[in-house]
């Protein structure tokens, strides 16, 4: 028969031993955490950022025509990355009367900001859009042909 000798050990080293379990278990906590976050922040772009534009957006607004009437109308956008920090945009709109294709070129000129111009060859109509990208909403404006229109989109 064997007679085994535990040592005692003192309250003080069970509190030293919990505590360093505790930091490693925090430590490994925090490591984890940071490697999600950088993980997720890199495999998909913020939305308020110039890639968080590319994609399919949809929503309503409003067409002021040359007469001054306004007019409802929905949107459909298709934006693209083409190139540093230029988009393409492929959109169809329409309104109880009228159904319109168009599609433009834009610059980032901020971190949620595009300035550029579109083309509507079937009106023979041109002009500027801005939009302004925030979270999972973007507001679009455009001037051109003698009206203007105004849409808020969303994902």
């Amino acid at each position: 028969m064997s007679i085994g000798w535990r040592r005692r050990v003192s309250h003080q080293e069970k509190t030293r031993e919990n505590s360093i379990t505790s930091s490693r278990r925090f430590a490994v906590a925090l490591a984890a955490s940071v490697l999600f976050t950088s993980l997720t922040l890199t495999a998909v772009p913020p939305a308020h950022s110039a890639e968080g534009l590319t994609g399919r957006w949809s929503g309503s607004g409003a067409v002021v025509l040359p007469s001054g009437e306004t007019e409802k109308a929905r949107c459909k956008a298709t934006f693209r990355k083409v190139g540093g920090r230029e988009f393409a945009m492929d959109a169809v709109c329409a309104t109880s009367s009228l159904r319109v294709a168009q599609t433009a070129t834009l610059q980032a000129v901020g971190t949620n900001r595009f300035n550029g111009e579109f083309v509507n060859p079937e009106y023979n109509i041109a002009g500027s859009i801005k939009l302004t990208l925030s979270g999972n909403t973007l507001s679009a404006s455009l001037n051109g042909g003698g009206g203007s229109a105004y849409f808020t989109l969303g994902r």
